[in-house]
């Protein structure tokens, strides 16, 4: 009888001190095969420290971490040979071009035809245009294609990537969001990745950490991210005191200013401008209004953003 497949990532207690800073703090979570996962926090939260030890890079302080099945550790080579990484700053060898750095890095990692994988990979991150030209050359949004292509070139079951899109105009972060959701649905390619942008890992992900100050403060799907951020029907009349006293008798919870948080205003709100009209004070403006991401995620993590 087979039971539920094993995470491709699966992390218990992780914390990582360094001396008096605490960068992460007792962090759990479980990243499943084919899924999109984003570490979303503030520059400082705690991402690439927690990506670090992912992959290895730095030992925690407690707790453990697996990956593909197997305990994390620097000598676990059968790993990261399934692993495609990016952390940080994107590197190449600045004398070498585009396609000069994926033959080499298709050499250290000893793949058969390295040819065929090099041309694939620049065809996918459209860098066939620059596959001609020295890496010192490239513009910030080329290189981080370049670094993109050596993470993609043998083909991983999983993808670590910190801050994938940075230095990619708008152009470039579609197509790479493209890429990354195609590769799972496609591919049943993992894809965990860090970002403080809210907005965008929120059209990609199939699930949001939320990360700040080292902790993780919630996990959503997009289903249930929507259903956490705050809503209200907003509504203007000619006589809001009035209105105000006819929707309280009708049962409504109306805030300062005619704020509707009532599920029923915010799923019918045409009862409520008929309840209005026939009371005498017909609505001037109705409309619902959704608290946006930025202001969600900024709520979540207690910043001041006044």
């Amino acid at each position: 009888m087979g039971g539920a497949a094993a995470p491709v990532i699966e992390v218990a207690g992780l914390t990582k001190r360094y001396k008096d800073v605490l960068a992460v703090h007792d962090v759990g979570l479980s990243v499943q095969a084919g899924q999109i996962y984003a570490l979303l926090g503030l520059n400082g939260a705690g991402k690439t420290t927690l990506i670090r030890m992912l992959l290895g890079m730095i030992a925690p302080t407690s707790g453990s971490a697996w990956v593909l099945g197997t305990a994390v550790s620097a000598g676990q080579r059968s790993v990261w040979a399934r692993t495609g990484y990016l952390v940080e700053a994107p590197a190449a060898y600045p004398e070498l071009t585009v396609r000069e750095n994926l033959h080499l890095y298709a050499r250290l990692r000893r793949l058969k035809h390295p040819g065929r994988h090099v041309e694939d990979v620049i065809e996918r991150l459209a860098l066939t245009p620059y596959a001609g030209r020295r890496a010192r050359i490239l513009s910030m949004g080329n290189l981080q294609r370049l670094a993109l292509a050596k993470t993609l070139i043998h083909n991983p079951d999983l993808l670590i990537l910190d801050e994938p899109v940075n230095g990619l105009d708008p152009a470039g972060v579609v197509e790479i969001r493209t890429l990354l959701t195609g590769l799972a649905r496609e591919h049943g390619t993992t894809v965990l990745i860090s970002s403080h942008l809210l907005a965008e890992v929120a059209r990609l992900n199939s699930r949001i950490a939320i990360l700040h100050q080292g902790r993780l403060l919630a996990e959503h799907d997009a289903t249930s991210l929507d259903q956490h951020r705050r809503r209200h029907l907003h509504v203007s009349t000619r006589d809001d005191t009035a209105a105000d006293r006819v929707l309280r008798d009708h049962g409504y919870h109306s805030d300062p200013g005619l704020l509707l948080t009532d599920e029923r205003a915010l799923t019918r709100p045409e009862e409520v401008a008929t309840l209005l009209v026939e009371a005498g004070v017909p609505p001037t403006e109705l409309h619902l209004v959704e608290e946006d991401l930025e202001t969600y995620f900024l709520r979540i993590v207690g910043a001041d953003h006044a």
